[in-house]
């Protein structure tokens, strides 16, 4: 169990306050148990203020002492591989054995913002070979090379890939790297990408059977009630993305009905149907039951609640189901359907 983080900025809260947040989330995360704690890079968004990716990510590995810390994801289109290496090689330097480095290829934010980043958006070829750029600067050094990684070269920082459609999943595969699925946004290929991955997958240096990590959105809370109640701040924060009006995260609200059309009701339920939500005892059963249909080596939670307190207590909880109950199922284990996850969860091997 992961947390991935966007440092959300509140409805009457500021950038500053977020990243006072998500050191205290991380710490409170590593006193837990939680294996990583990861920031995604998104550009032009008012309520997201991880932009910066890789000088937050060294704020909170400076703030905690074992968890390890990195990136969920880069979106490499965006950078010069050989300045994420050095960016991430001053951070391995820093922070021995805990940073990681997952890369996407989308841009994390509109056109207009793509083109202000200077970097290529319409290339489709060009992502395989950054990544590949990349590797290259974190291997050991080699004879006559002109161009260095310094810091980053012989790191061999850990790579991964993500995604949220069958590219990602094939180029994980074929470069034997660990894949991570946005099914936390974007669950519609969740079983076809990870079957893809598991079955194409060819064992490298870094990596010898695939590794596959998804996404879960966790709104835990001591009632129902009060869980349905701090995900309506996640559910106006995505109808606002549907709308094309992207904004600070709102306050929880008691009717959120009164809020959207039938259409945009559709619209973020689909987005957001990979997602915990209730007392402990509410959501062991769905989570036992999406364990058992995708079979997932890790499962990354984001929870955007906007009470901190009640953030802390949300992953605090979560926890709590997961220690005493949910276990991977033995290989071959059949799929169990269940309230979260896709339309017919089933194994995807």
């Amino acid at each position: 169990m992961s947390v991935l983080d966007l440092c959300p900025i509140v409805q009457g809260g500021t950038a500053a306050d977020a990243f006072r947040n998500a050191v205290d989330l991380a710490r409170h995360a590593e006193r837990l148990g939680y294996e990583r704690y990861w920031v995604a890079e998104h550009h032009n968004i008012p309520g997201v203020a991880s932009a910066a990716t890789a000088v937050v990510i060294g704020r909170v590995a400076a703030g905690t002492s074992r968890i390890r810390v990195g990136a969920g994801g880069i979106m490499l289109p965006n950078h010069p591989p050989l300045v994420i290496a050095e960016q991430f090689g001053t951070l391995a330097s820093l922070h021995p054995g805990r940073i990681d480095l997952a890369l996407g290829r989308a841009p994390g934010g509109d056109q207009a913002t793509a083109r202000a980043l200077r970097r290529y958006f319409q290339e489709v070829d060009a992502f395989p070979r950054d990544v590949r750029e990349l590797q290259s600067y974190f291997a050991p050094p080699t004879p006559g090379r002109l161009v260095r990684a310094i810091p980053g070269e012989g790191l061999g920082v850990p790579l991964w890939i993500l995604g949220s459609s069958d590219f990602g999943a094939r180029l994980a595969a074929e470069m034997g790297l660990p894949f991570g699925f946005a099914s936390h946004f974007a669950p519609d290929h969740l079983f076809d990408a990870l079957s893809i991955y598991r079955e194409d997958f060819v064992p490298s240096d870094a990596l010898a059977e695939p590794y596959a990590l998804i996404g879960v959105n966790a709104f835990l809370a001591d009632t129902d009630a009060e869980a349905a109640r701090l995900f309506s701040s996640h559910q106006q924060a995505i109808l606002n993305l549907v709308r094309g009006r992207p904004g600070l995260l709102p306050p929880p609200v008691d009717d959120i009905e009164a809020l959207w059309s039938p259409a945009e009701k559709a619209a973020v339920a689909r987005m957001t149907r990979v997602s915990l939500v209730g007392a402990p005892e509410s959501v062991r059963a769905p989570l036992q039951s999406l364990v058992n249909a995708v079979e997932p080596d890790e499962i990354i939670v984001s929870g955007h609640i906007f009470d901190h307190e009640a953030r802390l207590r949300s992953y605090e909880l979560l926890m709590e189901v997961v220690r005493p109950e949910v276990t991977r199922p033995a290989a071959g284990a059949p799929g169990l359907a269940g309230s979260v996850g896709a339309d017919r969860p089933r194994s995807p091997a």
